[in-house]
């Protein structure tokens, strides 16, 4: 193994002996984020604020992909992650982290939904066997808050060992549903390799396309009557910042990521200066099932509770052990807005942009349209 990574030379060095640490998979920007992070924590000797001799210091920092990552300083090993041959690559590292949740979108949706939930569960499965067969200690997966679920009973936050009550259905939080379940049943077949998941709240920063983020691209905010939204962001700094944390000092388990507190949905129209589109649920749910049949929303009905109830989380674990984030949920609103700007989208599928005004004005009129119509038939007793 190479000497460890420096960015710098200064930084108190921990009494307990340096680790290694990979990142797999490192196109996205969760996984640059991760690296960026790391290769801080290594320049400066420790991860977090504490006492002394309670964390491990970070030493070489390794990037395992098909394509060399633009994040400079690491060592590069070529793999890919959904090969077996990834235990070559994970060889003498200590520790490994994956981001399994998806932040390219418009990836995702010229995959398609098969292909993409077998890419996913495949990479996956392969990161966790390899890591064990490599013998690394510690393996960190980053899904997401969204497992908790988004519902109207959720506590406002949600405590790290909440229940997971999201649906296992065919869209992106079905994914990281089923990755969960690989973590959980890889407890049990490797036993010596030491596990955590982190489950951050809505991911923000540069590259980051998400149903999330696109639902800001629309030309008026969906909101659902009678449901209480409880806005938090993540950025990615802040995530890589954590798994830095829970990869220094052990962290074990499944600790969630978020900016403190939550934004309300008064918060959220007047730092966007958005104004609202507001339909029942029953309406919203039938209308966005309809468009996902027919394939006008990448998302299923499902994905609605996300802007509608809370799932907001405590990250409790994390600053327990020292975890400080920097961006607050206000900055982190900003930073979307600034990411999106030029881009429109209505039901998360995004429009040209020469075609961007008029297309959105027309799409939304008729999102409401159909939802009238729907409401008018209920009333009628016409079903179909």
């Amino acid at each position: 193994m190479s000497s460890p990574a420096r960015a710098g030379t200064g930084g108190v060095r921990s009494r307990r002996s340096a680790i290694d640490v990979a990142v797999v998979g490192t196109a996205d920007a969760a996984s640059e984020a991760v690296l960026r992070a790391l290769l801080t924590a290594a320049a400066r000797g420790h991860a977090a604020p504490g006492e002394p001799g309670t964390e491990s210091r970070i030493g070489t920092v390794v990037a395992v992909d098909t394509e060399r990552p633009t994040v400079g300083g690491v060592e590069f090993r070529l793999a890919d992650p959904a090969d077996p041959a990834l235990v070559k690559a994970l060889a003498g590292v200590h520790a490994a982290a994956y981001v399994a949740a998806s932040t390219d979108l418009e990836q995702d949706l010229a995959l398609g939904t098969r292909p993409r939930r077998e890419r996913n569960l495949r990479r996956a499965q392969t990161v966790i066997t390899a890591a064990a067969a490599a013998g690394v200690r510690h393996l960190v997966v980053v899904t997401g808050a969204q497992v908790y679920g988004a519902l109207p009973d959720n506590p406002v936050p949600l405590a790290d060992d909440a229940p997971l009550r999201a649906p296992a259905d065919e869209g992106q939080v079905g994914d990281l549903m089923d990755v969960e379940q690989l973590v959980a049943v890889a407890r049990d077949v490797h036993p010596g390799l030491r596990l955590t998941v982190v489950r951050p709240a809505a991911l923000v920063g540069d590259g980051v396309d998400t149903v999330t983020t696109r639902h800001f691209e629309a030309p008026r905010l969906l909101t659902v009557r009678g449901a209480d939204a409880a806005w938090q962001f993540c950025h990615v700094d802040d995530l890589g910042s954590a798994v830095a944390v829970v990869v220094a000092r052990g962290v074990e388990g499944a600790v969630s990521v978020g900016a403190p507190g939550h934004l309300t949905q008064g918060d959220l129209e007047r730092l966007t200066g958005m104004r609202q589109v507001e339909l029942s649920l029953n309406a919203a749910m039938g209308t966005a099932d309809r468009l996902h049949r027919v394939g006008v929303l990448p998302a299923p009905a499902s994905d609605l509770a996300f802007v509608a109830f809370p799932w907001a989380v405590s990250s409790e674990t994390l600053l327990g052990r020292g975890w400080v984030p920097v961006h607050d949920n206000e900055t982190c609103l900003g930073v979307l807005l600034d990411a999106i700007r030029g881009s429109h989208a209505v039901a998360a599928r995004r429009l040209d942009r020469k075609d961007a005004a008029l297309g959105a004005a027309s799409a939304a009129v008729a999102l409401v349209g159909t939802a009238a119509i729907m409401r008018r038939r209920r009333k009628k007793g016409v079903t179909g």
